[in-house]
């Protein structure tokens, strides 16, 4: 299966590895991906065009009418969603309107499905901007990517558009207070020439040591499941070794789940 994009706002409901029962909501075009970061095992492939200030972008407006026309549905039919989740073609914070998407999710939430979480995914670029901040802890979810704590490591991982310093990133996660869960995709293979290994003993002890003062309620470890952008150049790591790495966070007394 090759990689693919999101052609619609809302999508699924879809049964998620790590979020059980999911409604998607997608807050950029359905034609292209929008992201500061080009990861190179992302599932929606390559990013193009980054702008986020097209006409593509679906309006406040019609997240909204999208999001309550879909929840009614499933209210009328009784299909009760675990998680409402903001992931789709790209990183969803870059989105003008995400603060007031987020507050109108949490009320069309608590209208139809009250018991159900709202989660973001994201690759966790914009956490120091005080209003996208704000945002992320009104969710019952919120998922920040940390796939190294290395800087070398990080920009052949996840490419990134944006100037990332892993000291920064680690302090801007700490401010979070443990209201967040953080998320690493572990893998190895090669890239333009280059070894990828993210689970090697050093990457391994400097990512426990971040997550250790970081101190997030949860740890979400996963590895590629679909295929890649870079095709058959990575590998996934077995189960068997995501669960050691697991261990290792729960010796810290943080949680974990492990999607292989």
């Amino acid at each position: 299966m090759a990689t693919f994009l999101f052609d619609k706002i809302i999508f699924g409901p879809v049964k998620s590895r790590r979020l059980g029962v999911s409604l998607g909501i997608n807050l950029l075009p359905a034609n292209r991906k929008i992201c500061n970061f080009n990861c190179i095992y992302c599932e929606c492939g390559w990013t193009h065009n980054s702008d986020p200030s097209g006409q593509d972008i679906p309006s406040r407006k019609e997240v909204y009418e999208a999001l309550e026309k879909k929840l009614s549905t499933m209210k009328e039919k009784q299909e009760e969603p675990d998680v409402i989740t903001y992931a789709g073609n790209g990183e969803p914070t870059l989105h003008p309107d995400f603060p007031g998407i987020i507050d109108d999710s949490i009320k069309l939430r608590n209208k139809y499905f009250p018991e159900a979480r709202i989660a973001v995914l994201s690759n966790s670029t914009a956490i120091s901007k005080p209003h996208i901040k704000k945002a992320l802890l009104k969710v019952d979810q919120n998922i920040l990517k940390l796939d190294s704590a290395f800087d070398l490591t990080i920009k052949i991982h996840n490419q990134p558009g944006v100037n990332i310093k892993v000291n920064e990133l680690i302090r801007d996660l700490k401010e979070f207070k443990g209201q967040l869960i953080v998320q690493t995709l572990f893998l190895r293979g090669t890239f333009k020439g280059k070894t990828i290994d993210n689970t090697t003993k050093k990457e391994i002890t400097a990512w426990l040591k971040a997550v250790e003062m970081i101190r997030p309620s949860e740890v979400m470890i996963y590895t590629i499941s679909r295929d890649t952008p870079e095709g058959g150049q990575l590998s996934k790591i077995p189960l068997a070794e995501l669960k050691q790495i697991a261990s290792l966070v729960n010796d810290l007394g943080i949680k974990t789940q492990v999607s292989g």
